[in-house]
């Protein structure tokens, strides 16, 4: 093969390996983003749907202490709120909306527990044994 033969394929393939790599870019999650093409279209995305709006509250009882405690927070009606516990204790989660909702807590970590209010108003997520109020939510 001549030098300007394998200075063509050289350049052929560099402007390829390019070309490819240009449809797409890594985020720092790992989580690919494609770019839009040159027909306008939006390429497809590896990376997941976003999921519906929620509220999540994170919750450890340990050594006899909660956290959170009395946070006032907010959520949209009908939205899911998720309540993620991790545990040394046994209890029940109690949720004081309409409809009700109660879940028994276990030993654990990553226990979850989700629900949706229906009437707007103040809701009170409270832990029974522990005679505790993690959050007062108001539902709009």
């Amino acid at each position: 093969m001549s030098t300007t033969t394998t200075r063509l394929l050289a350049a052929t393939a560099a402007a390829l390996l390019l070309a490819g790599c240009a449809g797409s870019t890594e985020s720092g999650d790992g989580a690919s983003q494609s770019t839009p093409g040159t027909d306008g279209q939006q390429a497809p995305t590896s990376a997941a749907e976003p999921a519906p709006e929620q509220l999540v509250i994170d919750v450890t009882i340990k050594d006899g202490k909660v956290t959170p405690t009395n946070e006032q927070l907010r959520a949209g009606l009908n939205e899911p709120i998720v309540v993620r516990v991790d545990s040394d204790v046994p209890d029940e989660l109690h949720v004081h909306s309409t409809p009700e909702h109660s879940f028994p807590i276990g030993v654990g970590p990553q226990q979850s527990f989700e629900f949706s209010v229906t009437v707007p108003g103040r809701v009170d997520v409270e832990l029974h044994e522990a005679h505790t109020t993690i959050a007062t939510i108001q539902v709009q």
